[in-house]
């Protein structure tokens, strides 16, 4: 995280990974649970809803209407069988309200799993989705103010 940031809002979320059995586009013959989306609400340290994270594309809006997408500058993967850990840089926020300013966001302490199954996408399950929970924190950042 850039030294001129600072934490805006911190939230927790639960929610589902969204995946769905297709052929493999890079090994003919094969199939695999690809990612098609997600939905998640999101909650303050009080467990008060503050809004909810969905997509394609990856969107985080607040009760409030406001919003912002982003572009993922790095991802660590957990070795806990959990979605990895990322930091996005957001695009400006739509909408004037509590997501107005945010800079980047912290997807991190990953649980409940979310990633794709080893097994069970075979050409009898093409097209199946899974909704596969999980859990997360997500951390708001915006420009230091001075």
């Amino acid at each position: 995280m850039p030294a001129s940031n600072s934490v805006m809002m911190e939230t927790m979320t639960a929610g589902a990974v969204i995946r769905q059995c297709r052929a493999n586009k890079d090994m003919a013959g094969q199939y695999e649970w690809a990612f098609v989306g997600l939905d998640a609400g999101l909650r303050n340290r009080a467990g008060k809803v503050v809004g909810r994270y969905y997509g394609p594309p990856a969107t985080w809006e607040s009760v409030d209407g406001s919003n912002v997408t982003g572009t993922q500058v790095a991802v660590v993967p957990t070795d806990t069988g959990n979605i990895s850990f990322q930091l996005v840089k957001a695009n400006p926020a739509m909408g004037m309200g509590a997501i107005q300013g945010v800079r980047y966001i912290q997807h991190v302490k990953t649980g409940g799993g979310g990633v794709a199954p080893q097994s069970g996408c075979t050409a009898a399950t093409l097209s199946q989705k899974q909704n596969l929970t999980y859990t997360a924190d997500y951390i708001f950042w915006r420009a230091m103010q001075i």
